[in-house]
């Protein structure tokens, strides 16, 4: 069962925005950081941004460097992921999961809380 919600997913028009939210990031006493990640259809799960709580660390794949900024509200345990100029190549299901991770972008098996997907349909 997922203890984290992701929301805020829906269908844009290219160089649109939409922020997502994903909360409540609870628990973080043996986790370390929040990671957003997408699936387009056909293609494998890849990571689009993380974030190091209490830390501000963060990290971007490159495809989305200067586009997306990650941030966390600690009052609310949330983590959102604003996300500008969107591309059809943005199109996904989005998903946030809470881990431990050393540094840098976390692979999939570090992370072992995850939410269910909020879809995001950018259209050219």
């Amino acid at each position: 069962q997922a203890h984290l919600v992701a929301s805020g997913g829906g269908s844009v028009q290219a160089g649109g925005s939409l922020r997502l939210s994903c909360g409540p990031a609870r628990d973080t006493s043996t986790r370390n950081c929040v990671g957003w990640y997408r699936q387009a259809p056909g293609k494998e799960r890849e990571g689009v941004a993380t974030i190091y709580i209490g830390g501000g660390s963060k990290f971007y794949a490159e495809s989305v460097k200067g586009r997306f900024t990650i941030s966390e509200d600690r009052v609310k345990n949330t983590v959102y992921l604003q996300m500008n100029d969107l591309r059809p190549e943005d199109t996904g299901m989005y998903s946030c999961a809470l881990g431990f991770y050393a540094y840098g972008m976390p692979p999939d098996h570090a992370m072992d809380d995850w939410s269910e997907g909020t879809p995001v349909t950018i259209s050219s």
